[in-house]
């Protein structure tokens, strides 16, 4: 595999208005700072829509897009919304943050209008082609929505029995009754890929292949189990038999319970796995690599029973292993995909790593607090992706403060770094990272800016601050983007070329920008 890097950047932490990063222009200006800055990658967290705490980890949907990722700047351009329908709206007032609850309360109605203003013009024949082609997962998704809405936001679990059980009258009737909220919802996602296809056509134009994130498992209150409970491990009551958490250790008595439902995957077997098909087909539609997280998942699973209180009961099960990925392949061609492989490691887990052939990871922020561990320089391999930290890490700037004096020594001694600023410290360590042989670098973007912890994704076991760092409006530099370009260029990683471009592309470059 030819050396390259890439950047992490979550949609939402994009400096686009309206309270949130989308597909507006300034997400089509990154992708023009990864082409100057010679980057071949950009990595991205979950996109799919998020439930209760915003987690993109614990989608509501495997398959559908997150609406607050639509541009209504570019809804504007199509005449479907006006400036005035938008600059009336509170979308919240931090630009450094998102304000979920504000998005919550008001965008969805900025979306109603456009929809509205969408049927008057009645220009519905990609609509409706759209409609046919995503049915497997569509209809069913914008179906537990409306039914969602109208049960004041409960879980399908206390949905009445003839609606949480699908039975087909029940669920014809709601079709009919809640007709023009589901075509509202399927209008969201229609508008959702017909942008999200235009921005990943202008990255690949210059020479930026996306790395999507598909989380493991799926939330227990979210279209997928209620759609497919076939899939899942269910009782005859179409109620959970057990749920995903993490055994009791040292740091935890109790264990973790994480809540998910989880698979049947004798079930998924005996049906040629074809709800992890559909849903592997459907990311390859929105990604040029797929990044699995809690890859340790396919090779064993902890499992608790539904309902206990903790994660002490629970016992460790055998995932499907290399009997999926094989069904994978023959269906949809070689997989490119990268494994989360982060955590314990367990036989079975380095195994089912090294018959898949995928590129694990390696965290150098990991590397430096252990000695001789598995994520420092000298332990890596060809075939991994190497990153500084990720976006379940503080940023390194403040990681570097954090550490103990002796860890700070060691990383000091480790990347031969004599620099007392902090600022000049980061930039060492990304450029040990540039230097591994590692086939892949990934750097978040926040260690480029010497960010602090102001500027952290997500801390593992909290609840709240979590998924809400923007990105300040006009921050990317040129002189930003010729210091990691020339990074890239000393170490080798700069992206093969593309084709030259004819004038019509150009052309179409410049409309998607718009």
């Amino acid at each position: 595999m030819h050396r390259e890097s890439g950047i992490l950047m979550p949609v939402f932490s994009l400096a686009s208005k309206f309270g949130i990063g989308c597909f507006s222009k300034e997400a089509f200006e990154f992708v023009d700072f990864l082409d100057k800055s010679y980057q071949g990658y950009w990595q991205i967290l979950p996109i799919g829509p998020t439930g209760f705490g915003n987690s993109p980890y614990q989608p509501i949907s495997a398959f559908a897009g997150n609406p607050y990722y639509i541009s209504l700047e570019t809804l504007i351009e199509e005449e479907l919304l006006t400036w005035d329908d938008v600059n009336s709206v509170d979308f919240g007032n931090d630009i450094e943050k998102v304000d979920y609850g504000k998005l919550y309360e008001n965008r969805i109605d900025v979306l109603k209008k456009a929809f509205a203003n969408f049927l008057e013009k009645g220009e519905l024949k990609e609509f409706r082609e759209y409609q046919k082609e995503q049915k497997y997962w569509l209809e069913d998704y914008a179906l537990y929505v409306s039914i969602k809405a109208d049960q004041d936001g409960k879980s399908w679990l206390e949905w009445p029995d003839d609606l949480r059980k699908r039975e087909p009258k029940a669920i014809e009737k709601a079709k009919k009754e809640f007709k023009d909220e589901i075509e509202f919802i399927s209008f969201e996602q229609f508008k959702f890929d017909e942008q999200w296809k235009k921005l990943h056509k202008y990255a690949a134009k210059h020479k930026v292949k996306i790395i999507g994130d598909l989380p493991f498992y799926v939330a227990m209150d979210s279209a997928d189990s209620w759609s497919h409970p076939e899939a899942f491990q269910m009782d005859k009551d179409l109620m959970p038999k057990a749920v995903a958490g993490c055994p009791p250790d040292a740091f935890s008595a109790d264990g973790q319970l994480w809540g998910n439902p989880v698979y049947d995957w004798d079930a998924l077997r005996k049906d040629g796995y074809s709800w992890w098909i559909k849903r592997i087909e459907r990311n390859y539609e929105w990604f040029d690599v797929i990044r699995i997280d809690h890859f340790h998942g396919f090779a064993e699973y902890y499992e608790v029973p539904y309902g206990d209180e903790n994660a002490r009961n629970g016992k460790q099960m055998k995932g499907p292993g290399m009997d999926l990925f094989k069904a994978l392949e023959k269906k949809l061609g070689k997989l490119n995909m990268i494994a989360e492989d982060l955590g314990n490691t367990t036989e079975e887990n380095m195994k089912l790593l090294e018959d898949s052939g995928f590129p694990g990871m390696k965290v150098l922020q990991y590397g430096f607090t252990s000695w001789d561990s598995m994520y420092v320089n000298h332990r890596h391999i060809n075939n991994c992706v190497v990153y500084t930290g990720t976006h379940d890490n503080t940023p390194t700037f403040a990681w570097a403060q954090e550490i103990s004096p002796g860890e700070r020594d060691f990383t000091r001694r480790y990347v031969n770094s004599l620099n007392t600023d902090y600022g000049a410290f980061v930039w060492d360590i990304i450029r040990e990272a540039y230097r591994s042989v590692a086939n892949l670098c990934i750097v978040p973007l926040q260690d480029y800016l010497c960010k602090g912890k102001e500027a952290r994704i997500n801390t593992p076991g909290t609840a709240e601050g979590n998924w809400q760092w923007r990105l300040t409006p006009n921050y990317l530099s040129d002189d930003l983007a010729n210091s990691i370009r020339l990074l890239t260029e000393t170490y080798s990683r700069v992206p093969l070329p593309v084709k030259e471009e004819s004038t019509d592309d150009k052309l179409d470059d410049d409309k998607d920008k718009k």
